[in-house]
Formats: C-alpha cells, sequence, structure tokens
C-alpha cells in the first residue's frame, strides 16, 4: 500500500492522504445493488443496512439491521493521549490518526477498504452544512429517509452523516469517558466513509465520540474515507479553475488580496478531495433477494409508506459503479 500526502493544502496545512490499495479486490464490508433503485451494505455474511433510492434522484429511504461492527479496535484513553503527547500540532494530530486508522483499516477484515485510489481527508466536505451536526443525535431512527440536494421534502431528513448503528445516549458509560477526553483534548476523530449510492457519509467508527463531542457543543473531528474522483476529469477542473484565477490575477484591474488567494486555495482543495462513486457488485439473487432481507432484518420497513412514493420502472441505483 503506498501512500502520500493529499495535494490540496495551502502553504503548511495537513489536509489528508491519498493512498493506493492493492487489495482485495472484493472488500468485507461492501454495497450491493439490485433493480428499482434497490442497494444494500453488506459485512461478511451480514447485511448492516438496507436502502432504496426515491425516484428523481431526491432521498433514499434506509433500514439499519443493527448487525454493524467497526473494522476499528477499541481506542483506548492511554493510546489517544500518546498521539497527542507526541504531536507537535494539530496537524501533526491529525496526520498520526491518519496513517494509524489506514494501518488499522489495511489489516481489518471487516473494512470497505479494497484496490484502488483512495483519500482519507481531514474535516468535513465542503459541501456539507454545519448546522446538521445538532440534527443528528436528534434524528436518528433504525429506519428512515435522507434528504438529497436540499429538496426539503421533508426538511427535517437533510442530513450529512448516517451511523451505521444507533448512537448512545448522552448519559452512557463510554460517552461519559468521551467526553473526559474531549475536555482534555485527546478524543480521536470519528471515521466516516462516502458512499455514492446513499450520497451520505456513513459512520464506519466512533459512533460515541460524535455524541460526546456533540453532548459537549463541540464540532466533531473527523477523517473521511472516499475513493478518489476520476484523476483524468479532476486535472481538467483544476486546469480550468487555475485558468481562471491566472486571467483575474493578471487583468488590467487584478483581483487584490488575501481572500482571493484563500478562495483559490480552497477550491483546489475541494477538487482533490473530491469523492468519486462508490464501487457496488450485483445482489445475488437480485431484487427477490432484496425484498427478503427487508421482510426479515426489517419487518414492516417496506409498507411504511414508502412504496407509494417510489417509482420502480428505473431498474439503476444513481450514484454506484
Amino acid at each position: 500500500m503506498r501512500r502520500s500526502g493529499l495535494s490540496s493544502a495551502p502553504a503548511g496545512r495537513w489536509d489528508g492522504l491519498v493512498v493506493h490499495a492493492e487489495r482485495p479486490s472484493r472488500p468485507a464490508l461492501r454495497v450491493e445493488v439490485a433493480g428499482g433503485r434497490r442497494l444494500l451494505i453488506r459485512q461478511a455474511d451480514r447485511v448492516v443496512l438496507l436502502g432504496r433510492q426515491r425516484a428523481r434522484a431526491r432521498g433514499v429511504f434506509y433500514a439499519r439491521t443493527g448487525l454493524y461492527r467497526s473494522p476499528i479496535p477499541p481506542i483506548g484513553a492511554a493510546h489517544a493521549r500518546r498521539i497527542r503527547e507526541t504531536s507537535a500540532d494539530d496537524d501533526a494530530w491529525a496526520a498520526r490518526w491518519a496513517h494509524q486508522f489506514t494501518d488499522w483499516l489495511q489489516v481489518a477484515g471487516k473494512g470497505p477498504l479494497h484496490s484502488g485510489c483512495w483519500t482519507l481527508a481531514r474535516g468535513m466536505p465542503s459541501w456539507s452544512v454545519p448546522g446538521h451536526w445538532q440534527r443528528l443525535p436528534a434524528v436518528d431512527p433504525d429506519r428512515g429517509h435522507v434528504t438529497w440536494f436540499g429538496y426539503g421534502d421533508p426538511d427535517e431528513d437533510q442530513r450529512d452523516v448516517l451511523p451505521l448503528r444507533r448512537l448512545s445516549p448522552a448519559g452512557a458509560g463510554r460517552v461519559r469517558s468521551y467526553r473526559r477526553q474531549l475536555r482534555e483534548g485527546i478524543l480521536p476523530p470519528a471515521l466516516l466513509w462516502w458512499v455514492s449510492g446513499l450520497n451520505t457519509l456513513l459512520v464506519l467508527d466512533g459512533h460515541d465520540r460524535l455524541t460526546a463531542a456533540l453532548t459537549e457543543q463541540a464540532v466533531p473531528e473527523v477523517l473521511v474515507l472516499a475513493p478518489a474522483v476520476d484523476p483524468e476529469p479532476a486535472s481538467v477542473w483544476q486546469r480550468q479553475f487555475i485558468r481562471e484565477y491566472v486571467g483575474r490575477m493578471t487583468s488590467p484591474q487584478p483581483a487584490r488580496g488575501d481572500s482571493v488567494s484563500r478562495t483559490f486555495a480552497t477550491v483546489l482543495g475541494d477538487i482533490a478531495r473530491t469523492e468519486g462513486r462508490t464501487r457496488a457488485r450485483p445482489l445475488p439473487g437480485g431484487p427477490a433477494a432484496w425484498d427478503r432481507y427487508a421482510t426479515e432484518l426489517a419487518p414492516g420497513w417496506a409498507t411504511h409508506g414508502q412504496s407509494q412514493k417510489l417509482n420502480s420502472s428505473s431498474p439503476t441505483v444513481a450514484g454506484a459503479q
């Protein structure tokens, strides 16, 4: 496995890793798709989440099964403290955790990493909405809906993050422990995973750390794992933006000021960390198998009105390949 720095950051800032994985070809945690915009996430032999996209890319219905297990080993307070105390600054701290999570994912038997190019980026993507964080603990049903692209139907379902298991209450023992770690400044970041077929960031590891940060009214620290975007269109976007920037700076009335340069650096960073399309595989047994899983693992879910809202004429799942 080869690793390099994400070539997106303004001078002096560390923004993430680019990871080139050589194996496996089929990960234990993977997306499988069937006709009628059906999809699921399987972890080894367990189905951990069922999803069905709405027509015209307006959102996705989902059902968690309660069978998900994190691919990351438990992180003790002593380990978290050691990483903080041996990191020169916040950039070094984030880089240490990115490499640590990559090490764990490389040997994990339950993770999503497969052969190909990935990014492990620091912080939430620019398209995320900071105000959605406080909505997360309040709206986290095991069977629910995520609204896409700001259509607002319903508005309360607009979210950027979907946990793969139910969030623990604020008073749970592990959450209280993590709240102490947050106040000490040693709480590890949560690890999120971009799944394009859901158009959502899933929580791979750190459910209780997210709850602890939000309970303390803090913005959670996160690292986002995503398939890298195809380099050819990304380089086209970058060259186009660079030409526009150079044109603005060399025009008869050039743009001035640090804000222009910061905007330039931010946009290039956004392009470099753009989330690619999640690799998906056909679900053995097709729609009939998906319907069977829904009946067995989420009884009653498929009849809660969603079938009337879905137009099942389209056989494809958007955002997967």
